[in-house]
């Protein structure tokens, strides 16, 4: 089994549960949500020092942000050309000209004058720059695939946030009408082109996301104090944003503080029962109690709903390498194929593995088919340092 899953949103900037892929047959739980009785501060002294940013903090702007939204966007009448000109703004190499990068969890100032952010720190800035721009914007959580990304000894399992414009109408007789016209911004091109499942979420919903993304990451190295401090913060600011309390769980579980593990895994289930994370996650605290039943239960209605998600057999084949498990980790990367042969990560995952083994030539094979697959040019130009390499290599006995 899989352990450890951690659940960011958007540090891969990819990925959420399937609403297709939920299974009728799910346990219901029943837990009181009293937060108070949830959180143990004295096992985590020194938590109240640690500086969490606020709200205002988080989507703040400053007088070059300001100076920019004046003279880039206020020109323009259009919701379309404020929203396209925002864009292009942000990606311009003589603008700030923005890498992601994963782990990059900023602020919108921070954001705005870094080099480096993730797509939740992106959606933050560029929402904060709308509103100055006087666009009428959401945030959206984007239903995307299951998707899980190494993180030391924590798999993590990323969801993806973008924004949606409501066109504002011309003339307040068509409100009706043209109210229900949208223009989304999203800063992942591979999820702009799908057609997934979105809902609008609050902005406190969007922090306690943002607070979720920090307490993971410290979480990841260890630094419990400040995981405690930002899994708090965000379970405050949303007591109903089930990751959250799952990942509190994670926390508890990792510090020995069983009971109150237990109890938070039931609190996040009772807030959605389709959260996979908390229930696999809670099925292994189950084990560990000896309540092998209640855990193999959970386990099967994790599994029903994983079967046919490419990016759970890619995830089985990042842990046998992991583990060293070379022959499982081909098939289950094989598996990811089957399922999804549009996807040039599972070719790469099985070039590396396949390198290895010693198989260069269906590395070099693998490495191929990533290329003609990927869209992306830095990425290719990556992956053809890659293949590169792999033409030159020997096999070594």
């Amino acid at each position: 089994m899989v352990k450890h899953l951690l659940k960011p949103m958007c540090i891969g900037c990819v990925i959420m549960a399937l609403a297709a892929c939920q299974s009728t047959e799910t346990t219901t739980y029943q837990q009181e949500i009293t937060p108070t009785d949830l959180y143990v501060d004295d096992a985590f002294s020194g938590y109240d020092k640690i500086v969490v940013e606020t709200e205002e903090d988080v989507f703040a702007i400053d007088d070059e942000m300001r100076a920019m939204v004046k003279s880039k966007l206020r020109p323009h009448k259009s919701t379309r050309q404020r929203a396209t000109i925002l864009l292009e703004h942000i990606f311009e190499s003589e603008n700030i000209n923005l890498q992601y990068q994963g782990g990059a969890n900023l602020t919108a100032r921070e954001t705005y004058h870094s080099s480096m952010a993730n797509c939740m720190s992106l959606t933050i800035m560029a929402y904060a720059l709308a509103k100055e721009g006087g666009l009428d914007v959401q945030f959206q959580d984007v239903e995307v695939p299951e998707y899980w990304q190494r993180n030391g000894q924590y798999n993590m399992l990323t969801g993806h946030v973008n924004l949606v414009v409501k066109r504002k109408p011309d003339n307040p007789l068509n409100s009706i009408t043209f109210s229900e016209a949208i223009l989304e911004i999203d800063f992942d091109p591979y999820v702009a082109k799908k057609t997934f499942a979105k809902k609008v979420i609050s902005k406190s919903t969007m922090l306690a996301m943002f607070y979720n993304n920090k307490a993971a990451q410290a979480l990841a190295i260890k630094d419990y104090i400040t995981a405690y401090a930002y899994f708090r913060a965000a379970t405050k600011i949303d007591p109903y944003f089930s990751s959250s309390w799952g990942n509190l769980a994670i926390l508890y579980k990792r510090n020995g503080l069983l009971p109150q593990a237990k109890a938070v895994y039931l609190t996040a289930l009772s807030l959605d029962p389709n959260n996979n994370t908390a229930k696999e996650n809670f099925a292994m605290l189950l084990r560990k109690e000896g309540k092998f039943a209640q855990a193999q239960a959970l386990e099967l209605e994790v599994l029903k709903q994983r079967v046919s998600n490419p990016y759970y057999y890619a995830l089985l084949g990042s842990e046998a390498v992991h583990r060293g498990a070379l022959s499982s980790a081909v098939r289950h990367y094989r598996k990811a194929i089957q399922l999804d042969s549009r996807v040039d990560e599972f070719y790469t995952g099985l070039a590396s593995v396949h390198f290895q083994m010693g198989n260069l030539s269906a590395a070099r094979i693998a490495m191929r088919k990533a290329i003609a697959i990927n869209k992306r040019p830095k990425v290719e130009a990556q992956y053809l340092a890659k293949l590169n390499f792999l033409k030159q290599a020997k096999v070594t006995q």
